[in-house]
């Protein structure tokens, strides 16, 4: 059979799935221009692939480690084994890898909580912090906050050109600033995601003026994006779910938090119990999932930066604001077009639900989504409910109307879900090709 042949039978099975003529060859169009930006992703793939592997082989994983505990969960040998294979792939002194870390707000909380004591001072340097982290700070009053525990808080916003505002940084550290929290990827904002060389500059600056306090990144979208990770440049904690990125869309729930000893220790006391810490916890059949998809990552990253790239590139193309644009270097695996109405942000999450292998059929819509301050519309047709490694998007209904997508546990899924979204913007005359 001829390539070219080869190609007819994919536009006849893209137009099976719903996808006009004119969607996928503008689709095409755009793929011919990423062949050297995809080689590149590919290396850094391999690149991580064989850090992951080099972790585990150091930390002898064998079969027994894939087997299940009950009960307290003592002498765990999978799931102690591997917490110290996420401390060497990601260079740090302990790890804390576990299912009963029940999101990435958890780990957020578990970790703030563990570290932060009445009187300390929490603040961040690169403005407002995600939005389910609001209640968990204080900054919108919910009960068990840190507020509520005398917990102060302080931000610092970037520059209008995504700069840190060095000056006013340090003029916010004081005698009672504990730990500094830096959100990595972008949240429901349009700010760049900060590279792991911007989080080392800033981690630098912070130490010099006071050398004790703790650096804590929220890694949520941005493991293995790139060849090195937040603990390589200075973070005393590293943060992120598995849901996300490091579960390799194989975790069915779970989060990490990796870093110095004592600061994963203060954490696993407030997870558990002080005085038992990270010595309970079963892991209740999930360890074969843990372990295989923290495998899988590099690759399965891989394809969902692919597919964030060809959504930045078809959607630029049209006009719209990306960001990050498409030509950016990227730092997560999020990327996000703002629209300027609610009806294309709509049509966009509909569009990604309807190429998801769960739940094609459901129709999406906005609604109040506990931890969030207006109406979000989410789409995900995923094996993991709300895994964000897996093909999604989702967007806060509210000015400028972006919608933020991410994920695709292969890229040629990713791609269908783009090609996907378009379809659905041109159906409504949202979108002219």
């Amino acid at each position: 059979m001829k390539t070219g042949d080869n190609m007819d039978e994919n536009k006849g099975m893209y137009q099976a799935l719903g996808i006009d003529g004119d969607v996928y060859e503008f689709g095409e169009t755009i793929c011919k221009t990423l062949k050297e930006r995809f080689d590149k992703i590919d290396e850094t793939a391999e690149y991580n692939q064989l850090k992951v592997i080099r972790a585990m082989q150091e930390n002898r994983v064998s079969e027994a480690c894939l087997y299940s505990s009950s009960g307290y969960g003592y002498n765990d040998l999978g799931r102690d084994t591997l917490e110290a294979v996420y401390a060497s792939a990601f260079h740090t002194e302990d790890a804390l890898v576990r299912p009963q870390i029940a999101c990435g707000t958890h780990a957020l909380a578990v970790a703030l909580a563990g570290n932060l004591r009445p009187n300390d001072e929490l603040l961040s340097p690169v403005g407002k912090p995600y939005d389910t982290l609001e209640e968990v700070i204080g900054i919108r009053p919910s009960n068990g906050s840190l507020a509520e525990y005398g917990v102060s808080y302080r931000q610092v916003d970037l520059k209008p050109d995504g700069s840190f505002d060095f000056e006013n940084i340090e003029k916010a550290i004081n005698h009672r600033t504990r730990l500094v929290t830096i959100q990595r990827s972008k949240g429901y904002q349009t700010r760049p995601t900060l590279s792991v060389d911007r989080i080392g500059e800033l981690i630098s600056f912070v130490k010099k003026i006071k050398p004790d306090v703790i650096c804590m990144v929220d890694n949520c979208y941005g493991e293995f994006v790139e060849r090195r990770e937040p603990t390589d440049v200075g973070a005393d904690l590293m943060v992120g779910s598995l849901i996300k990125n490091p579960g390799g869309g194989l975790a069915p729930i779970g989060g990490y938090i990796a870093g110095k000893e004592e600061y994963v220790r203060n954490a696993a006391y407030r997870l558990t119990s002080p005085g038992l810490g990270k010595e309970v916890g079963a892991t209740l059949g999930v360890n074969q999932s843990f372990y295989q998809g923290f495998f899988l990552a590099p690759t399965v990253v891989a394809g969902a930066l692919k597919g964030a790239i060809f959504a930045a590139n078809i959607y630029e193309k049209l006009g719209f604001s990306v960001i990050p644009n498409g030509t950016e270097s990227r730092h997560d695996i999020i990327q996000a077009v703002e629209f300027g109405n609610p009806e294309s942000v709509i049509a966009f999450c509909k569009g990604i639900q309807a190429a998801a292998p769960v739940d094609s059929y459901v129709d999406p819509e906005p609604w109040a989504m506990p931890g969030y301050d207006s109406d979000v519309i989410m789409a995900a047709g995923a094996f993991v409910q709300g895994s964000s490694i897996e093909l999604s998007a989702d967007g806060p209904i509210k000015p400028p109307y972006a919608v933020y997508f991410q994920g695709g546990l292969t890229w040629e899924h990713a791609k269908l879900g783009i090609l996907m979204s378009l379809q659905k913007l041109k159906e409504r005359g949202l979108v002219t090709l």
